[in-house]
């Protein structure tokens, strides 16, 4: 019988998919190593497993202990599963850029999660390393793992990454693109790969906002090239020690949009629901096609799995807010403002003085006026100023007797382009139904933030 006898036999040995869709225009053969199948959702499987193992051959975890560690989440989702597995406690601090997902998702497996401020530098004490290497020395039988600096991250990836990546593409791989984090993965895989063969070309993806490709190109640690950025998982704002960057032949940055747009065309395009990285990894190759040949076998590292990412890059409004999708529609429109906002209406018996009440509450221009499922008509703040301005007791009047022109109807999907010219000065909004038969409204104020967008 074939039977894992616990989670973490399940660790490594992940599939190679080949690219068909977003990269058929590029030469070569493009292949993405899919390491969201280990049982963590993330190839931090392979590194907290084996730190975990090292620290317990020398000595520093003991039985019943406390792992400690910083976290973006998967690494610590790796070593939860080794810690429930083998009889440990678990405390990660994380940073408040973090998805939520993420967090809950290391509280199922029983840990205690701290969350940190994200823009401090490393060594504040309210950064998320400091506050782990805190808690290290205040927790008795306790060990903070660090692996930025930990040797063990690099060596489970010289271990099982490369040797995996070298015997799927029975050694003809040419390219290995990687997102450059931590420095493990990047840099033991690669150790590998240089070692069966030294002309395998390593290029590491980065993120502006990181310093690590400027420390590449010039050795030195300019702060000047910090500041926030949105992508998780990678980029950093030290020089962790895991790096060789002897082992690295170029560095590529990325923007936060490029790689959330790409990962959702994964999702879309390759059937592949991969995270953040996974999309800046494929954005920075499509960066450096023109480098490619015919013959070549290009790996890239897709890192983990889109789950941890549900509320922030596969979520329309968290990428509208940010700029991240271009508004094209009607429908894009309404998704920007978030699935909760109703469609405030009055009915014709309503009085003018409750309708004025709706739009200062909700603060609101424009209201259509219902009859059932029908829109036959509509009130406007502008419209009313002036008749209550010439007529002060129209307020008690029904709104049925003040009527203005009902707002068109459009289909769902109308393109933004369209709205305009439907808006003007005597009707400042449309109306449209979604799939599900409800009205929304879209007033001169959307289009016009869609548009600056």
């Amino acid at each position: 019988m074939d039977i894992k006898n616990n989670i973490l036999e399940t660790i490594g040995n992940t599939p190679l998919i080949r690219l068909n869709k977003i990269t058929r225009d590029l030469p070569g053969t493009i292949l993405a190593k899919v390491d969201y199948f280990n049982p963590g959702n993330s190839i931090k499987d392979r590194m907290a497993l084996k730190m975990v193992e090292v620290a317990e051959k020398e000595g520093k975890l003991k039985p019943g202990g406390t792992i400690i560690e910083c976290t973006s989440g998967n690494t610590g989702m790796g070593l939860a599963l080794a810690a429930v597995v083998k009889g440990y406690k678990c405390i990660f601090t994380t940073t408040d850029k973090q998805s939520r997902e993420k967090m809950d998702i290391l509280k199922a497996v029983g840990a205690e999660v701290i969350v940190c401020p994200t823009n401090v530098e490393p060594d504040d004490p309210r950064s998320y390393y400091s506050v782990a290497q805190r808690l290290a020395r205040e927790i008795p039988n306790s060990y903070h793992f660090n692996q930025y600096d930990n040797p063990a991250n690099r060596l489970a990836h010289y271990e099982t990454t490369g040797p995996e990546i070298w015997r799927q593409t029975d050694g003809k791989i040419t390219h290995l693109i990687c997102t450059a984090g931590t420095g493990g993965t990047v840099t033991g895989t690669a150790m590998y790969l240089k070692e069966k063969n030294p002309a395998i070309q390593v290029w590491a993806i980065d993120v502006y906002g990181s310093l690590l490709t400027k420390y590449f190109k010039t050795g030195e640690i300019d702060m000047n090239e910090v500041h926030p950025y949105i992508s998780e998982g990678f980029g950093e704002d030290f020089v962790p020690q895991n790096y060789d960057m002897s082992v690295i032949d170029h560095f590529e940055q990325v923007t936060d949009k490029d790689g959330a747009v790409m990962a959702r065309r994964l999702a879309k395009e390759e059937g592949l629901f991969c995270g953040y990285s996974a999309g800046s990894c494929l954005q920075g190759l499509m960066q450096l096609k023109d480098r490619l040949k015919p013959d070549d076998v290009v790996v890239l590292i897709f890192h983990d799995h889109g789950s941890r990412y549900v509320a922030k890059i596969y979520n329309d409004q968290w990428m509208l807010e940010r700029g991240f999708l271009d508004v094209k529609t009607f429908k894009d429109i309404v998704n920007g403002r978030g699935s909760r906002q109703r469609l405030i209406t009055v009915d014709a018996n309503h009085t003018v003085s409750e309708a004025v009440e709706l739009m200062k509450k909700y603060d609101i221009e424009h209201i259509p006026v219902m009859e059932g499922d029908k829109a036959i008509g509509s009130i406007s703040e502008g419209g009313l100023f002036q008749k209550v301005f010439t007529n002060p007791d129209i307020k008690h009047a029904k709104v049925g007797t003040v009527l203005e022109s009902p707002f068109p109807i459009v289909d769902f999907q109308t393109p933004v382009e369209k709205l305009s010219t439907l808006i003007n000065k005597e009707n400042g909004a449309v109306l449209s139904r979604d799939e599900a038969g409800n009205f929304h409204i879209v007033t001169k104020y959307d289009v016009l933030q869609a548009m600056g967008k």
